[in-house]
């Protein structure tokens, strides 16, 4: 099977789950068990969701949030995965670390959002440090996880080949934790959104999808929250499929490491 065939099937079965989904809301919507105002139809949160990126308003907020998301996302990459190694590869970073981090890791990043406004203010500097702060610890234990998890074989069989420590890192280290870094990568990405959501209800400016599901609250406007939270799914989706789905084909997938679902 091809990999074009592979790649329609895949979307045609994301579309009818979809449509599956939407089908069941659009019922709940109208069996009158709900108010209108608290479950608007279908039609009605299109209709909000097209105004809104008609008017601009919704993509200015997406961008806002998207750039939090990303700025504290990339932080953390930068943080956790050289971390994670060092940890896994010499045993005195990981005393160190490893009691810190299982210490930070329960809190959850929205119990931060008050102590950090009051350190660093309301605005984007303390929305991005809580998604920094909740996105770090999933990269960081599956990057941790999955050097240790290395199979000693190779190493010993490139090392009995001559692979200095600068080619068992680059050829048989990273290539065999790669999953793992992928998967935390994922899971830091969907962490940050949980996080940049509840910062933005509580420290951010006026801008943000955060914000606008919050003051939507205020004013019962059940379709404009669920407007946003289909932007926020729709970017989600995207970075998914297109972003980390990418990724994973240009390595694990190429270098063998997994393989990818049938059918």
């Amino acid at each position: 099977m091809s990999e074009t065939t592979t790649t329609t099937r895949s979307y045609i079965r994301s579309a009818l789950t979809l449509i599956v989904v939407a089908a069941l809301y659009e019922a709940a919507a109208r069996s009158g068990y709900f108010a209108a105002a608290l479950m608007p139809t279908l039609p009605a949160i299109a209709k909000t969701l097209f105004a809104g990126i008609a008017d601009g308003s919704l993509i200015e907020h997406a961008a806002f949030t998207l750039g939090r998301v990303l700025a504290g996302f990339v932080l953390a990459v930068i943080v956790s995965i050289p971390l994670g190694i060092l940890m896994a590869r010499f045993k005195p970073v990981e005393n160190f670390c490893l009691p810190l981090v299982s210490a930070l890791m329960p809190i959850p990043s929205f119990a931060l959002v008050p102590l950090f406004m009051l350190w660093f203010g309301i605005g984007d500097l303390t929305t991005v440090l809580i998604v920094f702060y909740a996105a770090t610890f999933p990269l960081l234990f599956n990057t941790w996880s999955g050097v240790r998890a290395v199979n000693p074989l190779w190493l010993r069989a490139a090392g009995s080949m001559g692979a200095d420590e600068g080619r068992l890192f680059w050829k048989v280290i990273i290539p065999g934790a790669s999953p793992f870094i992928i998967t935390g990568m994922r899971q830091s990405f969907l962490r940050a959104w949980i996080a940049v959501v509840g910062a933005e209800m509580i420290a951010a400016s006026d801008w943000g999808l955060g914000w606008v599901i919050f003051d939507a609250k205020e004013f019962l406007n059940a379709d404009v929250m669920l407007a946003s939270l289909i932007v926020i799914g729709a970017i989600g989706y995207v970075f998914e499929r297109l972003v980390f789905g990418s990724i994973e084909k240009a390595t694990v997938l190429r270098w063998g490491m997994m393989r990818a679902a049938k059918g």
